[in-house]
């Protein structure tokens, strides 16, 4: 089975279970029920077939018939949740393309809100993150035309263009609403899922920015460099920073999870139907680091593909996680190809499971340690994410659902108490405990606070 993610000049992120299903199939076998419920479903599609005919015959202007029967698809399934809708060719061929890891567009990873286009993360050395665009930003406008007169996937079409090409956004950012406009110039985005440096001449430091079809091969490299130039003990651990990572594909997630596991299972994913259950173990052998220490670092922009790693490897005991709340994406989309030239559904179809039984859907993955960065005057109030339970018509999950958390990341690494705490947690200076205790002594000041959250228990 394929994974394939949704990326593009913006991006609706996402774990993505890429079924490809054949168009015949979708409503083989009497799809629409039969009896009474099938019966009113055909009655329904006999009044949506007479307002289409109402509309082209009747409407001030000649209609775009392919665009009216486009949009009303895209008006079903965005009703379902903010993370399913409708992709035309074109759409559909350019997610193909943009999963592979190199498109041309701005860098943003974007999803919706209220009709607005809110953006999740830019991509690392992007013209977005150049630019200045955040975490949590609203874009209100592009080229001066409004977003909620536009569809996620019109709106990503958008930011799309010639490289070299201009585009100018309106941002809103922050609780007081600042109006923000940029020019940002279109460029080759090539995305490099993963980086990696000596962070203090004996740690294996490794950036991902998100799960594509690279993301598991350079995780691979990395950890084999650094084996090889540092042999044997000089190497004492890693690093897997997954701050402001939205996410990508399911198969990557898990491949990056059996890493740093040989047994048990990763993930699982729950369809309405018993039969939909899928479970996803650890191959044996499949620990590159060897056993070596691991911290993973989250915060309110990693999703979805990100929190899968971050509560596996949190469930198994096998890293310590150290940030803030994550953003809360519990759910897996598949894509459903609709035929030639007729694009594909971008469906929820499953929501996905920690391998305690956990779904973070609306509530997110809660570190073990919880370190919050002091932030300049002139963004504070702009810096967190609401994360997935703000967003309207999300899966709900229970009463407790979480709110969003910061989401800002220092630009010099010296400034970053996150990696600072990973060192002293793979160096063995500090233990979760000691973190718990300086919380418990330095509460109420939270503002530069540290904090140790509860492990749920197994289920």
């Amino acid at each position: 089975m394929r994974k394939v993610s949704l990326l593009a000049a913006g991006v609706a992120m996402g774990a993505l279970s890429a079924t490809f299903v054949a168009q015949s199939g979708l409503f083989a076998g009497g799809a629409i029920a039969q009896g009474s419920s099938g019966s009113q479903t055909y009655k329904l599609l006999n009044l949506f077939g007479d307002v289409l005919e109402k509309v082209r015959s009747d409407y001030v202007d000649k209609p775009d018939e392919k665009k009216l029967i486009e949009s009303a698809i895209n008006g079903m399934l965005t009703s379902l949740d903010p993370h399913s809708s409708y992709m035309n060719s074109k759409s559909f061929t350019d997610m193909q393309v943009q999963t592979r890891g190199e498109f041309g567009g701005l860098g943003i990873e974007v999803t919706q809100q209220d009709g607005i286009v809110k953006v999740v993360a830019p991509i690392d050395e992007t013209p977005a993150a150049r630019a200045g665009v955040m975490a949590g930003d609203l874009i209100t406008h592009i080229d001066g035309e409004k977003t909620q007169e536009l569809t996620l996937n019109q709106a990503v079409d958008k930011m799309r263009g010639q490289i070299g090409s201009s585009i100018n956004l309106t941002l809103v950012r922050g609780e007081n609403k600042q109006k923000i406009d940029m020019k940002i110039t279109r460029d080759r985005i090539q995305i490099r899922a993963v980086r990696s440096e000596v962070e203090n001449e004996d740690i294996g430091y490794v950036r991902l920015t998100q799960f594509n079809e690279q993301t598991y091969d350079g995780l691979k490299k990395a950890i084999e460099k650094f084996s090889a130039d540092l042999p044997g003990s000089k190497l004492k651990g890693y690093i897997i920073d997954l701050r402001n990572n939205p996410g990508g594909l399911l198969d990557q997630s898990v491949a990056v999870s059996n890493a740093f596991l040989d047994r048990g299972e990763i993930v699982s994913t729950r369809g309405r139907n018993a039969d939909e259950t899928n479970r996803f173990n650890a191959k044996a052998q499949g620990d590159l680091a060897r056993g070596k220490k691991v911290v993973v670092l989250i915060n309110g922009g990693s999703a979805s593909a990100s929190e899968i790693v971050a509560g596996a490897l949190q469930d198994h005991k096998r890293a310590t996680i150290i940030g803030t709340r994550s953003f809360g994406k519990g759910s897996v989309q598949t894509i459903l190809p609709l035929g030639r030239e007729n694009g594909a559904l971008r469906l929820t179809t499953a929501r996905y499971y920690t391998p305690s039984g956990r779904s973070i859907q609306a509530k997110g993955i809660e570190p073990d340690i919880e370190i919050i960065h002091e932030v300049p005057d002139a963004i504070k109030g702009q810096d967190s994410t609401k994360g997935e339970a703000a967003l309207k018509g999300h899966l709900k999950n229970g009463e407790d659902e979480g709110n969003g958390s910061q989401a800002y990341v220092p630009p010099n690494r010296k400034e970053d108490k996150q990696v600072a705490a990973a060192r002293d947690i793979i160096y063995g200076v500090k233990t979760v405990a000691d973190f718990k205790k300086r919380a418990t002594a330095t509460a109420p000041a939270k503002d530069a606070g540290v904090k140790e959250i509860e492990k749920a228990p197994a289920q």
